[in-house]
């Protein structure tokens, strides 16, 4: 279940911190794949940044067993983004973003369910 749990947290962490990265530091290469976003930064940079800081917060805490609860809640957060982030999309008809919107989502609330919140123990340890 650990190794699991850590698989899981470092894809997210990739999958999050490779898009906050982009809403926050190529924002106009981002844009040029959905041009009606451009009058939108400061929304998807705010939304980068959620983006990156639950990227780190996924690992280090669990990592280095310093709060490890809050790995958990960046999973809730990140599992939030992504809540939000399908119903963006399916206002806007771009359904083929949507399974991978409620995948993320799914991994996110394994992450939670593991580390702590849902289930009977306490949370799991950076190890």
């Amino acid at each position: 279940m650990k190794i699991a749990l850590w698989i899981v947290q470092s894809l997210l962490a990739f999958a999050f911190g490779a898009s906050g990265y982009m809403k926050v530091f190529a924002f106009h290469q981002f844009v040029a794949s959905a041009p009606d976003l451009a009058n939108q930064q400061g929304l998807f940079t705010f939304i980068g940044i959620a983006e990156l800081a639950g990227a780190v917060g996924l690992i280090l805490p669990a990592l280095t067993g310093v709060l490890p609860v809050l790995t958990t809640w960046a999973a809730v957060g990140l599992g939030t983004i992504m809540v939000l982030g399908t119903g963006l999309h399916i206002m806007k008809g771009e359904w083929s973003h949507v399974p991978v919107t409620v995948i993320l989502l799914a991994l996110s609330a394994f992450v939670v369910w593991g580390r702590g919140f849902g289930s009977q123990r306490k949370p799991i340890s950076g190890t």
